[in-house]
C-alpha cells in the first residue's frame, strides 16, 4: 500500500465545515448506521463534501479520535471521483475507538454502498455489469418486440 501525500491536503470545499450545514445534513439528509458509525447524506450537485463528528464519547485521547477522522479524510479524498455529489456527515460510535484501520473503512465502504453514493460491487470485486437493457446490440438493429 501506498503512503499517502502529505501535502495532499484535502481541500476546505471539500469539507462540511459549519453547524448551519451539519443540521441541514442532519436534518434533511438520509441515514444508515452500523455498529461503528452512523453515516448521513444529503443528496446535491455540488462535489462531495466531508463532515466529521468524533466527540470525546468516542475516545477521551485527542490523539485517538484525531486518527479516526484522518483515516475517514484519507478514504473520502481516495473516494471522491467516484462518490455522488452531496454532503456526508460521518459520526462515529464509542466502538470505532478499538477498531482497526481496515475494520472502519470496511464498515464506511459498507454504508456508502447502502445508501446508494458508491456503485455496488461484485463478490469478485469488479464493477457490477450495465444494464442489458441500456446496452446496445451487437448487430446494431432495434430489439425484436416480445409479441413476434
Amino acid at each position: 500500500m501506498c503512503k499517502p501525500n502529505p501535502r495532499a491536503r484535502f481541500p476546505r470545499s471539500a469539507r462540511v465545515r459549519f453547524r448551519v450545514e451539519y443540521t441541514k445534513v442532519f436534518e434533511n439528509g438520509r441515514r444508515v448506521s452500523d455498529p461503528l458509525m452512523s453515516l448521513h447524506w444529503l443528496a446535491g450537485e455540488n462535489p462531495p463534501r466531508l463532515g466529521l463528528a468524533v466527540s470525546r464519547k468516542v475516545d477521551k485521547r485527542a490523539v485517538r479520535r484525531n486518527r479516526i477522522k484522518r483515516l475517514f479524510r484519507e478514504e473520502t479524498r481516495r473516494l471522491r471521483p467516484q462518490l455522488a455529489g452531496g454532503d456526508y456527515v460521518i459520526v462515529a460510535r464509542s466502538a470505532a475507538a478499538g477498531a482497526s484501520r481496515q475494520q472502519l473503512v470496511a464498515a464506511y465502504l459498507k454504508l456508502l454502498r447502502r445508501i446508494g453514493a458508491l456503485p455496488q460491487q461484485h463478490k469478485d470485486g469488479t464493477m457490477p455489469p450495465a444494464d442489458i437493457s441500456t446496452q446496445p446490440l451487437s448487430s446494431g438493429s432495434m430489439p425484436e418486440s416480445p409479441s413476434g
